[in-house]
C-alpha cells in the first residue's frame, strides 16, 4: 500500500502492527504469529518504508500459499483494529504498582523506535530525509518518533487505514511457478468484489528545489562517558533524479559504483585517505527508493572542525572528474558490477522474488513502469550509445552534484546529555498528564491495563485459522550431491548446480594450529586480506580488477563444531575464501585468487591503519542492531571452545581487541600487526590446510578443475618451506569454568537480555525435542510475556543443534529484571505440559520450514561443502527430521523436566544496556547481581 504519513506519530508503522491483530474472518488476537506456527512459510513479515507498507510472504507449498494469502488479505483489508490492540502495539499509559507517580508509556512500536533512534545510522537516515524533503511525506519519521508517538489517537489510526488500505492504493505482486490466473481469481473473490474505486490522494509530489545549498546539524545520543572528539559524522546530500526515470536511475546507480564502489573509487579513496575519519558516513551512497532520489557521501569518526575540509575534498574530486574525465576502466567495472548483481540469484537478505520486487517497487508505486526497470539490457544499450557520444557521466556529475543547489552539508553531532534531557522531558510530560487526570480517567487507564492483561493471557481458539498437517511436510531433507566427474584426483569438491552463468569458488583453511595471540587477529586478517594489495599490485589496482572481473572476493572466519566421533565434540575453526564471477571471467578470477594466495602483502602500514579504523567503526555500528546476538554470545562463551572462539572472533571481545590495537596506534604497533597478519597467512594458506569447492554448471566446472590443481601445486611449494600443521583441529583455548553473569554498558535506550545453558547436540536422541521446545517457548510463552505484555520488540528462545546451547533472549526490551523472571517462569511453563498435541505439531511445522527453506544453487552447494568439513552426514540430517516428525506431547514433557530447571549456577546471563539501566537492575538483583563492564 502507498502510505504517506503527514507527521511523525508512526501511524503507518503502528497500523502495520495493528492490522495483524485479528480480522473479519480470523478474529484471533495474533493471526500473524499464529500463522508462523501453522505454515511452512519460508518468509513472513511486514515492512513500513517512508511511503509504502508491504506484507510479503513466501512458501514452497501451494496449499500453504493460499492459506497465507487468505489470512494476509483479510488482515489488511478487513482488520478488527481494536483499541486494546492499538494500545498494545502502538502506545499506552500505565500506572505501575498502583502508584500514581509511576505513570509510564508502553507499547511495542514505542519501544522499538526508542531502540532504533539509539543508533547513529537510524538518526542519520531520518535527518537526511527530514532536511532534504521538507515539503513532502519524507520529512516525517514514518516509523515514529518516540517523542511524538504518544500523540497518535485511535481515531487517527482508523482514519489512516480507511484512506490508505484500499485497493485503489494497493499493489499486488506474485512470483513463482503457480498459475497467475488462480491468484487473480482468489484476490477478486476474496477482496476486490467488495470495493469501488476511490481517489485516496496518496500521490507524493516532487520536492520543490532550493535556490542555494544549506547547512544543518542534527544530534544523536551517546554514552555519558564517551569521548566526543572524533564522534561526529559529516556528509553532503543531494536531491537527484525522479524515480520514474529508469535510465537516469541506472546512470546514478553506476555513478555510485564509479565514485564509491571500492577502495580505489576516486571519491571513496579521497575521503578515506584524508585520514580525517574512520569510515564513510552512515547513509553514504545512492538511494533510489523515494519519489526524488538522493545521493550522499561523507565521513564518520571525524572532528567537528573538519566540515569545510570534507566539503572541499568532495567537490575537488567531482570537479576534477567532470573536467578531466573518468577512466573508462572505472565505467566498465561499474557496468560489470551492476550486470553481476542483476544476474545473480540469491535469497539474501530476502527471497529472490522479493528482492526483485524491491528493485522496482518504488518506481511502480510512483506511477512508473516496473517492467522497464527489469529490462536492464535495453537501458544498457542506451547507455552504450550515450557513452559513444562522450562525457555521459561527466555531464551527470555537473548536473546532479556540482551545479545542483538542492544539497545540504549535514553534521551529525554526538550529545552526552541527550538521553538525560529526553528522560526529563518524558517525566515532565507524564507529570503534567498525571496532574490533569480525573479519577474516572485514572480508573479507565487501570481498567484498560487489566483488560489488556486478560486479553493477552486468555487462551484462544485459533481453529478458524488455516493450517498444514504433518503429512504436508516432505519427510526427507534436500540433498546436494557432490559430482566426482570433474576432479577425479580429489583436489576439490565439485558441485554441478544451475547457477545461471555464474561460477563460485569456495575454500576453507583450518585455523586450529595458530598460536593463541594470533587467533584474536583472524577476523581482521579476513577483513584486510583482499583490501591491502599484493606484492605485485597496490590495493587500489587490486580493488579495480576485483570489481572488473568478479562479483566479489572475500574471506570470513568461522568457528564450528565437528560431528565426527561420539566423544567430546572438537571445535573446528577455519577461514572461508570465497569468490564468484560470470563464467566468461573465470580465468581472470583464478588469476586474482592465485595472486592473493601467493603474494598477499600487509606491508603498507598507512593502508593497514586505515583498515583497522574502518573495521573498528563497522564493529561499533553493529552493537545496537545486533545487541541480542552479542548478548547471547557473551552469555554462552564459557560453555565450549567453539563458543569461546566465536565470542573472540565475532563478539564484544573482538571489538575490545580492535579498540586496544587502535588506541595510540604508533608505527611499532602497526609493524607488529603487519608481521602477525603475514604469519597468519603463511600458516593458513598451504596445501595440507586448504580445501577447495568448485560450484557451477558443467562447462565452468570442467575448466575450473585445472585451475584448482594449479592452486594446490603452488600451495605445495609453500608447504615444503613452511612445514605448517593441519589446522582443522581444535585450538588450544580452554574456556573458564565459571558461569557468566554480566552486564555490558553502551548507549542504548533499550536492553538486550540473554540467558544460556548447555544441553546436548544434534546427534543426541533428545535434540529433536529441544528444537520443538525452543519454538513452543517462543510462541506460547515468551512472545506474550516479553513482547505483548512487556512491550519489547521481541522475545525468543533458540536451540543450537551444532553446539547444544539453549538461549533465551529479548530484543529492544524496556526491562531487564522482569525479563529474567519471565525466563524462570517459562521453564515452569514448559515442564507443566500446559499445551496440546496441536501446539507440538505447530512447532514441528516451524522447524521444518527452517530445515526445508530453499537456498540459491550456489549457497546450497557451499552449505553441503561445509557439512562435509564438519562430518555432518545427510543420513544424520534425515534421521533428525524423521525423529522430529514422530514426537508427541508426553515425550516433550519428559525432556523438559530433564533440562529445564532454575539452577542459576548452571545458567549464564549477559545483558547489554545503558549503564543507568544496569545499575538500576542490580539494585533489584542484590542477592545475585550482574558484574558490570563497559563496551
Amino acid at each position: 500500500f502507498k502510505t504517506v504519513p503527514t507527521d511523525s506519530t508512526g501511524v503507518a508503522h503502528i497500523l502495520e502492527h495493528t492490522v495483524l491483530c485479528g480480522s473479519r474472518n480470523f478474529s484471533v488476537r495474533d493471526p500473524f504469529f499464529s500463522m508462523l506456527k501453522r505454515s511452512l512459510s519460508t518468509f513472513m513479515n511486514a515492512f513500513t518504508a517512508s511511503d509504502w507498507t508491504m506484507y510479503p510472504f513466501s512458501t514452497q507449498n501451494r496449499k500453504d500459499f493460499y492459506n497465507l494469502m487468505d489470512v494476509y488479505l483479510d488482515s489488511v483489508f478487513y482488520p478488527d483494529i481494536k483499541e486494546l490492540s492499538f494500545k498494545q502495539e502502538g502506545h499506552r499509559l500505565e500506572i505501575e504498582n498502583n502508584e500514581p507517580s509511576h505513570l509510564v508509556y508502553k507499547g511495542v512500536v514505542y519501544n522499538e523506535m526508542k531502540g532504533a533512534m539509539s543508533s547513529p545510522d537510524e538518526v542519520m537516515a531520518h535527518a537526511l530525509l527530514n532536511k532534504l524533503y521538507p515539503d513532502t511525506t519524507y520529512s516525517n519519521n514514518s516509523g515514529g518518533d518516540p517523542a511524538v508517538i504518544p500523540s497518535l489517537s485511535y481515531a487517527q489510526l482508523k482514519a489512516f487505514h480507511k484512506r490508505h488500505y484500499h485497493p485503489s492504493t494497493a499493489f499486488f505482486y506474485t512470483y513463482g511457478n503457480l498459475p497467475l490466473i488462480d491468484h487473480l481469481s482468489f484476490i477478486q473473490s476474496k477482496i476486490l468484489k467488495d470495493f469501488t474505486k476511490i481517489n485516496p490522494e496518496t500521490d507524493v509530489p516532487p520536492q520543490s528545489r532550493w535556490d542555494k545549498p544549506q547547512k544543518t546539524t542534527y544530534s544523536y545520543p551517546v554514552d555519558q562517558n564517551e569521548d566526543l572528539t572524533k564522534k561526529y559524522q559529516i556528509c553532503i546530500a543531494w536531491l537527484t533524479a525522479d524515480i520514474k526515470d529508469s535510465f537516469e536511475v541506472l546512470v546514478l546507480t553506476l555513478l555510485e559504483q564509479i565514485l564509491l564502489g571500492n577502495s580505489a573509487s576516486p571519491l571513496r579513496k579521497a575521503l578515506v585517505d584524508s585520514n580525517l575519519g574512520t569510515d564513510l558516513s552512515d547513509g553514504t551512497g545512492y538511494d533510489s527508493n523515494n519519489k526524488d532520489t538522493m545521493f550522499v557521501c561523507g565521513l564518520k569518526g571525524v572532528e567537528k572542525s573538519v566540515s569545510g575540509k570534507i566539503e572541499s575534498i568532495i567537490f575537488n574530486v567531482l570537479n576534477e572528474l567532470a573536467t578531466k574525465g573518468i577512466d573508462n576502466k572505472l565505467i566498465e567495472s561499474a557496468i560489470h558490477q551492476i550486470e553481476f548483481q542483476r544476474r545473480e540469484i540469491t535469497n539474501s537478505p530476502y527471497p529472490y522474488g522479493l528482492r526483485l520486487l524491491l528493485i522496482f517497487s518504488g518506481n511502480w508505486l510512483h506511477g512508473g513502469k516496473p517492467e522497464r526497470v527489469l529490462q536492464f539490457n535495453a537501458d544498457l544499450d542506451r547507455l552504450r550509445d550515450e557513452l559513444s557520444k562522450g562525457s555521459l557521466f561527466e555531464n551527470r556529475i555537473k548536473k546532479y552534484f556540482i551545479n545542483n543547489s538542492h544539497r545540504v552539508l549535514l553534521t551529525l553531532a554526538p550529545d552526552r546529555i541527550m538521553e538525560e534531557k529526553e528522560k526529563k522531558r518524558v517525566a515532565g510530560e507524564l507529570e503534567i498528564i498525571m496532574t490533569g487526570l480525573t479519577q474516572s480517567e485514572i480508573e479507565k487507564i487501570n481498567k484498560d491495563t487489566e483488560a489488556l492483561k486478560k486479553l493477552q493471557e486468555a487462551k484462544e481458539d485459533v481453529s478458524c485459522l488455516p493450517t498444514l498437517e504433518i503429512e504436508d511436510i516432505q519427510p526427507s531433507v534436500k540433498i546436494i550431491h557432490e559430482s566426482k566427474t570433474y576432479c577425479t584426483s580429489g583436489i576439490a569438491s565439485c558441485y554441478n548446480q544451475p547457477t545461471y552463468g555464474i561460477f563460485y569458488f569456495s575454500a576453507a583453511a583450518g585455523a586450529g594450529a595458530l598460536q593463541n595471540q594470533m587467533l584474536d587477529l583472524v577476523p581482521f586478517f579476513c577483513f584486510a586480506f583482499s583490501r591491502t594489495g599484493t606484492k605485485s599490485r597496490k590495493y587500489t589496482e587490486l580493488a579495480r580488477i576485483i570489481d572488473a572481473y568478479t562479483g566479489g572476493i572475500g574471506l570470513s572466519a568461522s568457528a564450528r563444531t565437528s560431528f565426527e566421533g561420539t566423544g567430546s565434540a572438537p571445535c573446528i575453526p577455519f577461514i572461508t575464501f570465497n569468490g564468484k564471477c560470470l563464467i566468461r571471467n573465470q580465468d581472470r578470477m583464478f588469476e586474482i585468487i592465485k595472486e592473493l594466495l601467493y603474494e598477499f602483502d600487509f606491508s603498507d602500514l598507512d593502508r593497514l591503519k586505515t583498515l583497522l579504523f574502518e573495521y573498528k567503526a563497522k564493529m561499533e555500528s553493529m552493537i545496537i542492531h545486533n545487541g541480542h546476538g552479542l548478548a547471547m554470545s557473551l552469555a554462552s562463551r564459557n560453555f565450549s571452545t567453539t563458543c569461546a572462539l566465536n565470542e573472540t572472533w565475532h563478539g564484544i571481545h573482538q571489538l575490545q581487541t580492535i579498540k586496544k590495537i587502535t588506541d595510540n596506534l604508533a608505527n611499532d604497533k602497526l609493524e607488529s600487526v603487519s608481521d602477525n597478519l603475514s604469519s597468519i597467512g603463511k600458516n593458513l594458506l598451504c596445501s595440507n590446510n586448504f580445501k577447495i569447492a568448485l560450484i557451477g554448471e558443467d562447462h565452468a566446472l570442467s575448466n575450473a578443475s585445472s585451475y584448482a590443481a594449479s592452486i594446490q601445486q603452488k600451495l605445495d611449494e609453500r608447504s615444503l618451506s613452511a612445514k605448517p600443521a593441519n589446522g582443522f583441529i581444535s585450538p588450544a583455548i580452554y574456556p573458564d569454568d565459571k558461569i557468566i553473569r554480566e552486564g555490558w554498558s553502551t548507549y542504548s535506550a533499550v536492553s538486550f537480555v540473554a540467558r544460556a545453558f548447555k544441553t546436548v547436540r544434534m546427534e543426541h536422541e533428545d535434540a529433536p525435542a529441544l528444537s520443538i521446545i525452543s519454538k513452543m517457548l517462543r510462541s506460547l510463552y515468551l512472545h506474550r510475556e516479553i513482547r505483548e505484555k512487556g512491550g519489547a520488540y521481541g522475545g525468543f528462545s533458540t536451540y543450537n543443534l551444532e553446539n547444544g546451547i539453549f538461549c533465551f533472549c529479548s530484543y529492544r526490551d524496556p526491562h531487564i529484571v522482569s525479563t529474567l523472571k519471565v525466563y524462570d517462569d517459562s521453564m515452569m511453563f514448559i515442564k507443566s505440559g500446559d499445551y496440546s498435541e496441536e501446539d507440538i505439531k505447530e512447532a514441528i511445522l516451524q522447524i521444518c520450514s527452517e530445515i526445508d527453506k530453499p537456498d540459491s544453487p550456489g549457497i546450497a552447494a557451499k552449505k553441503a561443502f561445509y557439512r562435509k568439513l564438519l562430518s555432518l552426514s545427510d543420513d544424520a540430517r534425515n534421521r533428525f527430521k524423521t525423529n522430529l516428525l514422530s514426537l508427541k506431547r508426553n515425550q516433550i514433557i519428559k525432556i523438559a523436566e530433564k533440562y529445564f530447571n532454575r539452577e542459576e549456577k548452571k545458567q549464564a546471563v549477559a545483558v547489554i544496556s545503558s549503564e543507568d539501566k544496569l545499575k538500576e537492575a542490580n539494585q533489584k538483583l542484590k542477592k545475585n547481581p550482574l558484574k558490570l563492564f563497559r563496551i
